[in-house]
């Protein structure tokens, strides 16, 4: 009897988390938390609920001691409580596309068909990057890019993107990334570029999916 409360026990706890993951919106505010911290009431904007409800989501997410936070001013700042959630999520959403035709039917109807990289192919990246032969850029919000970019990057946040054309050379090609394979900006940011006249295409990595490869990431 014993042995069986000790291992109900053990199950229990881990269950917690299991519990704190199990809803979408929280599976996306540990999306976004994987790309830096951010304040409540950015994380409900990005999310596109109401800090109400995101504070709510947060407080689980707390308990489960998958975040932390901190007050600054009048902001309550969240952030993962270590780099192992960002594997944590990066595993389970794997897994899910691996295993969930629905997911990669999901995937194949949001976008065009962005490059997914191997290792090779990171590092062939990597290599023009450096060289000059491809610019790569970050269309996340510049907040996110300062916390943490990919080598070589450049910080174009997708709203500035038409007015900064003249930044971008038209004689090469344009690679941009954004938050990894459940975001939008970089297949906007692609078709945007294209009507330009440029030379574009977009890549599912992000940050997390890049770092989570042991490649460097520059801050």
């Amino acid at each position: 009897m014993k042995t069986r409360k000790s291992n109900d026990l053990l199950f229990e706890q881990v269950a917690r988390v299991g519990k704190a993951v199990a809803s979408p919106k929280r599976l996306e505010l540990l999306d976004l938390l994987s790309q830096g911290e951010k304040t409540v009431e950015t994380l409900a904007s990005d999310s596109a609920i109401d800090v109400k409800l995101a504070s709510a989501h947060l407080k689980v997410l707390k308990e489960a001691r998958l975040v932390e936070a901190r007050r600054e001013g009048r902001f309550i700042i969240y952030r993962l409580s270590g780099s192992d959630i960002v594997s944590l999520w990066l595993n389970l959403r794997s897994v899910a596309e691996k295993h969930l035709a629905e997911l990669r039917v999901a995937l194949d109807l949001m976008s065009s068909a962005p490059e997914r990289l191997t290792a090779e192919s990171r590092a062939s990246l990597l290599e023009k990057a450096r060289q000059g032969e491809v610019i790569v850029i970050d269309v996340r919000p510049e907040v996110e890019y300062l916390a943490g970019h990919l080598p070589y990057a450049r910080s174009m946040p997708l709203s500035e993107i038409e007015r900064r054309l003249a930044e971008l050379p038209a004689d090469k090609e344009i690679v941009a990334y954004c938050r990894g394979p459940f975001c939008l900006m970089s297949e906007e940011a692609v078709g945007l570029l294209r009507e330009k006249g440029f030379r574009a295409r977009k890549i599912t990595d992000g940050v997390p999916e890049w770092a989570a490869e042991g490649l460097p990431i520059e801050a």
